[in-house]
This record gives C-alpha cells, structure tokens and sequence, in this order.
C-alpha cells in the first residue's frame, strides 16, 4: 500500500491518521489528547522526544489565529465598520476562543505537513515513520 501525497493531504484536512487514514488521532471525549499510537495501524502519532512537533502546531495554530481571526477583525475596525471597544471585545474573545476551536485542525495539519515533504517515513511507503527508530 503506498500513501500519496494527496491522500495525506485528504487526511490530514479530515483529523484522520496519514499512515492507514483511521479515525485514530484524538482520544474519544478528550478535546485536547492526542492518541500516542493509531489504534487501527499502530503508527506513532504523539511523539514525545519531538518538541517541533508539539511546537510547530502551536505556531501553526498561532498564525492561523492572526490570519483568519484577529486581522479580519483589526481591518473591519481600521475601516470603521466597528467601533473600538466592540473590536477589542471579540479580538479578545477570538484570541482565546479561535486557538482552542481550532487546536484539533493545527495538529493533524502540522503531521500533514511533515509527510507531505517526508512520504516515505510513513510505514505503509516503507518508512518507519520516526528517526530513532530508522537509526536503531
């Protein structure tokens, strides 16, 4: 089975595991819990010794927060379209809010991502998917 480059991007939108494209990569109930392994192929998904990972989605989630929230909202008040105080309120509520909403999306996008520039690390292209493991 060889995963392509658009079926990654095709699971990596829908919140799906990029090796076997399984309903795994959250626990179920749990917003913010990211499975350590797919439950279906049992490819490493949480990586534990990879801060980027962590910390890549974050600032993925971050610039997203800016792009598609806080500006839209600072150019609507730049072009008076709202009022100062009414454009603070939902800046503020949005930079909170937006993050959170969107915190699921940012971390299956930032996987996405990393095997859309490294397919063959994904098991099913033959790859063991995480370098400790392809150095052992």
């Amino acid at each position: 089975m060889t995963v392509t480059r658009l079926q990654i991007i095709t699971r990596g939108l829908s919140n799906r595991c990029p090796n076997c494209g399984g309903r795994t990569l959250f626990q179920p109930g749990k917003i913010f819990t990211v499975n350590k392994r797919c439950a279906t192929c049992d490819f490493t998904i949480e990586r534990d010794n990879d801060e980027g990972f962590y910390l890549g989605s974050a600032s993925l989630n971050y610039g997203m927060t800016i792009v598609l929230y806080l500006l839209p909202v600072m150019l609507l008040w730049f072009f008076d379209v709202m009022s100062g105080t009414t454009a603070a309120w939902l800046a503020g509520v949005g930079a909170i809010g937006f993050p959170i909403l969107f915190y699921r999306s940012s971390r299956s996008w930032w996987l996405m991502n990393y095997y859309l520039v490294f397919p063959q690390h994904l098991p099913a292209n033959g790859g063991k998917g995480r370098a400790e493991d392809r150095d052992a």
